[in-house]
Order: structure tokens, then C-alpha cells, then sequence
């Protein structure tokens, strides 16, 4: 196993990013890294096993020449029925544990979190604002803010936002309007996505990208590409990121990133990432 950097790296990262926020740079933003893995296994059966370990709302085994994407992904990107565009931001996340009364002592501090708070409502304000491009003025509504929702390793908090398009946009439109997503940016978006390239060693790639369904009627379901793991040229890779605002602790993110990547690394390795 290869980590594209170690802890105290990371940390360090950290801390550079709560100097951009105490001077004003930016509000949030989402650094992470990349635990690349060799193991016999074929694509198909770590399909299997991530599956098994976190089946989610979003799986998925796509060949793409050379390479094939494998994922169990959380995050709605976008969703159009009609003229009904529909996104469902995750921010905000908690590890869970074997122990049912230690996960729920885990949810209320999850939701009492004034930090996990901050986060969500900020990015599911950029979300409002990325969609309310394209959407008609007066259709945006916030159909659920702060839910929890529960998965194999962690629980996140999830809030869906819909709007009702302009006539005329398309899929790829609304794509472009949304995209890159905020819970993978931070905010504001360009200065976040600066300081990300000025950190992380190594290019993204798919990571954070979008996979899904588009027909010729403009119906779309798009997640995002999260809890992903790419396998090319004999290796695996899988990454993840966590959210850094103002009230952060700079272990803990890193901790959130490994509790993000835990189950597609039990899917490669049948280990768990500590």
C-alpha cells in the first residue's frame, strides 16, 4: 500500500488551510489523498466485496479502456426529471463503531456539532447557488436540510435542494453550472480549487468527478464520484477528502478521510484502515 502522503503532511496541509481562513481566502475547503494498493483481485470481484461491505445508493463497474471505475457512492450530483433538477449535498460526517449505543452517542454529537453545522449549511448555500444558475427565479426549495443518513463505516449528513430549470437547459448545461460540486471544492469555489492544486501531489483524476445515466429525453441521474476506487495498470486506487472550516482539528480530518476510504480498502485488501 502507498498513501500519496503521510499524516504529518496532511496535518501540515491543514493547518495552511486555517491560515486561509483566519486572513479571509476562503470560508471551507476539501483536501484529501490517495491510497494506491496491488492485489490479485479482478475488478469484479472487488465489485463484490464492496458491495457486500457498503452496499450504497450508487454502485457501479464501468470499463473505460484501459481502466475500470469501481464505486459505491453516497452523493447524489444531479438529478432531472422534466424540468425538475434535484442535488443532494453530503457534508458533515461521523464514524461508526460495532457498538449500537456508542453510533447513536456518535449521531446526536453529529448533529449537535457546531462545526459539522457551519459546514453543511455553507455548502448546501453554494449548492442553492450553483442550481439557482440555471433554475427559474423563485423555485428553489430546501426539501430536507441536515438528515442523517447511515453507511457501512461512517453517518453524514445529507440535505437535498431542487429547482425547477429555465426552458431550454440542458443536461450538460445544468452539469457545467454545478460542477465541480462545492462538498468537493470548498467555497468560494475558485479559491478553494487554487489552494487544492497548490497542495495535493497528485492530480484528481475521476476522483470527485460525476458517473451515471443521461438519455436522449434529457433525463439524468448523475452521483458523484466518491468511495470510488480506479483500477489501471495493475494497481487500485481510491481516495477521499474532508471538509476544513474555521473550528477545525486538523487530526481529525484525517482521520474522516480514513473512515471515508475504510470500505473500499477492506474491498481491496480485506483489512481495515486505521
Amino acid at each position: 500500500m502507498r498513501d500519496s502522503v503521510d499524516r504529518e503532511t496532511f496535518l501540515r496541509w491543514a493547518a495552511r488551510c486555517l491560515e486561509h481562513i483566519r486572513v479571509g481566502d476562503i470560508y471551507q475547503i476539501q483536501i484529501g489523498h490517495r491510497i494506491d494498493v496491488t492485489t490479485g483481485l479482478r475488478p469484479e470481484e472487488v465489485y463484490a466485496r464492496l458491495r457486500f461491505r457498503n452496499p450504497s445508493p450508487y454502485m457501479y463497474l464501468c470499463p473505460r479502456g484501459d481502466s475500470t471505475l469501481i464505486g459505491a457512492s453516497p452523493e447524489l450530483h444531479i438529478r432531472i426529471e422534466g424540468d425538475r433538477i434535484v442535488m443532494r449535498p453530503i457534508a458533515g460526517t461521523a464514524r461508526r463503531c460495532d457498538d449500537p449505543q456508542e453510533n447513536e452517542r456518535r449521531v446526536k454529537e453529529l448533529l449537535a456539532s457546531s462545526k459539522e453545522q457551519a459546514e453543511h449549511v455553507m455548502l448546501v448555500d453554494l449548492c442553492r447557488n450553483d442550481i439557482g444558475r440555471v433554475c427559474r427565479p423563485g423555485t428553489l426549495s430546501e426539501d430536507a436540510l441536515m438528515t442523517v443518513e447511515e453507511f457501512s463505516h461512517v453517518f453524514h449528513l445529507v440535505s437535498t435542494v431542487s429547482g425547477r430549470l429555465e426552458p431550454g437547459v440542458t443536461v450538460w448545461q445544468a452539469l457545467a453550472a454545478t460542477f465541480p460540486a462545492g462538498t468537493m471544492t470548498g467555497a468560494p469555489k475558485l479559491r478553494a480549487m487554487e489552494i487544492i492544486d497548490g497542495l495535493e501531489r497528485e492530480p484528481r483524476g475521476i476522483y470527485a468527478g460525476a458517473v451515471g445515466l443521461v438519455d436522449v429525453r434529457g433525463w439524468c441521474e448523475l452521483a458523484l464520484c466518491i468511495r470510488t476506487v480506479v483500477h489501471a495498470d495493475g494497481t487500485y486506487a481510491t481516495q477521499s477528502s474532508a471538509g476544513v472550516v474555521a473550528q477545525s482539528v486538523p487530526d481529525a480530518e484525517w482521520q474522516e478521510t480514513l473512515a471515508k476510504m475504510g470500505a473500499a480498502y477492506w474491498a481491496l485488501t480485506g483489512e481495515e484502515l486505521r
